[in-house]
């Protein structure tokens, strides 16, 4: 079984409703060696994709099809799938911050437009403890 979960592809789940943002993230992505970055544009298509692809990590924006649900699906991603996440948001104002660690504690912030100069530092960062746990 070890064997097999060494060789399983890395895959990442992008929650982005942003279809520029969305791209980019998947080639900074595929430039770090996952193999697999789907993309979700909504809460709901985020957690449908979660339970079918099991992702390595999920990069979740605040702001999803004008709603503020990015945190929520990042809760529930983090909780009930034990995904790492890493917020990619334009939402940075201290309200939105303080409710990102209150609802996912410890999940990195990067904000747009500057998120892939820490993008692999924060990756690195939330997935270190799952791979250790052999996921």
């Amino acid at each position: 079984m070890e064997l097999y979960s060494s060789l399983r592809p890395r895959r990442a789940l992008i929650v982005e409703d942003e279809i520029v943002i969305a791209l980019d993230l998947q080639d900074a992505m595929s430039a770090m060696g996952f193999d697999q970055c789907e993309l979700a544009s909504t809460d709901r298509k985020a957690r449908s994709l979660a339970m079918g692809s099991q992702p390595d990590v999920a990069l979740v924006d605040v702001c999803l099809d004008g709603g503020r649900d990015g945190i929520e699906a990042a809760r529930w991603l983090r909780e009930v799938c034990e995904v790492p996440v890493v917020f990619v948001t334009g939402c940075d104002d201290p309200a939105t911050i303080e409710r990102i660690h209150e609802q996912v504690p410890d999940a990195p912030v990067l904000t747009k437009p500057e998120y892939r100069k820490g993008l692999a530092d924060a990756i690195a960062e939330v997935t270190a403890h799952r791979m250790k746990m052999g996921h």
